[in-house]
């Protein structure tokens, strides 16, 4: 696909993942709508990318978002629903709220915003890349609800692709733990899973993803290699991994504590 030209809206383009993504759309003579909670925090890379303050979990939110790049765009050819949170925690309580939150982030807000795509370019080619996790397969101590909610995305997309109806093109990406703030930001201290990629190289394999229209995007060569071979023959590898991360979750809950008490 040739990226000049196309008009471009990325979620979670404040930080991590998305900022670098941004940064390498820059560089195309494209219409980018760069979307965040902190706007300030989007460099004004040159005129053509336009920060836009939204938060992505509410159905309103989404659709204004959609009416504000009709406006200054005329159309959306791409769409990257990268916005997303993790709690690390151990779960004691009931909580709906604390629940409904991620998962109207994670899982709700990228298939709306699909539907949306699919809805606005009836008979047109469009591209929608959601930045899944290698946790929707591989499950990950401490985070029960975020490995969830990716789960819940990667099985909507291997469901879609049978009922697929149009010309469009709905690429996954499964990243590995990234050298950014995200896992900090799931709570104090909160232990990393190994190994960890830069999210310039993720954001570079999420670039070539929608540039050569893949339907799944493995920036770890390692993962996708496990995902595909190794534990199918040797299942208990991952076994293991879960093992010695719930060992290192446990750790973390008696030192810190948890945010679900």
């Amino acid at each position: 696909m040739n990226l000049n030209g196309k008009r471009i809206i990325i979620t979670g383009a404040s930080s991590g993942i998305g900022l670098e993504l941004l940064k390498m759309l820059s560089k195309y003579d494209a219409s980018i709508i760069a979307v965040g909670r902190n706007v300030e925090n989007i460099p004004i890379i040159n005129s053509k990318i336009i920060p836009y303050k939204c938060d992505v979990s509410k159905k309103e939110n989404i659709n204004k978002l959609f009416d504000f790049a009709l406006e200054k765009m005329k159309g959306i050819d791409i769409f990257v629903a990268n916005a997303g949170f993790a709690y690390c925690e151990e779960i004691n309580k009931a909580d709906w709220n604390h629940a409904e939150k991620i998962f109207n982030t994670n899982v709700i807000s990228p298939i709306y915003s699909f539907e949306k795509m699919k809805e606005l370019n009836r008979g047109k080619r469009y591209t929608v890349a959601i930045t899944c996790s290698a946790v929707s397969n591989v499950p990950l101590p401490g985070y029960a609800l975020y490995c969830s909610t990716k789960a819940a995305i990667a099985h909507f997309a291997h469901t879609y692709r049978f009922e697929k109806n149009d010309r469009g093109k709905l690429i996954i990406v499964y990243p590995i733990a990234t050298a950014s703030n995200f896992f900090k930001r799931s709570g104090e201290k909160a232990p990393v899973p190994f190994p960890i990629q830069p999210t310039k190289w993720v954001a570079f394999c999420m670039l070539l993803g929608i540039k050569f229209n893949l339907p799944v995007v493995f920036p770890s060569l390692l993962y996708a290699i496990s995902y595909y071979t190794i534990n199918r023959v040797f299942p208990f590898i991952y076994g293991i991994y879960d093992i010695i991360n719930a060992v290192i979750f446990k750790i973390w809950v008696k030192k810190h504590g948890n945010t679900n008490n």
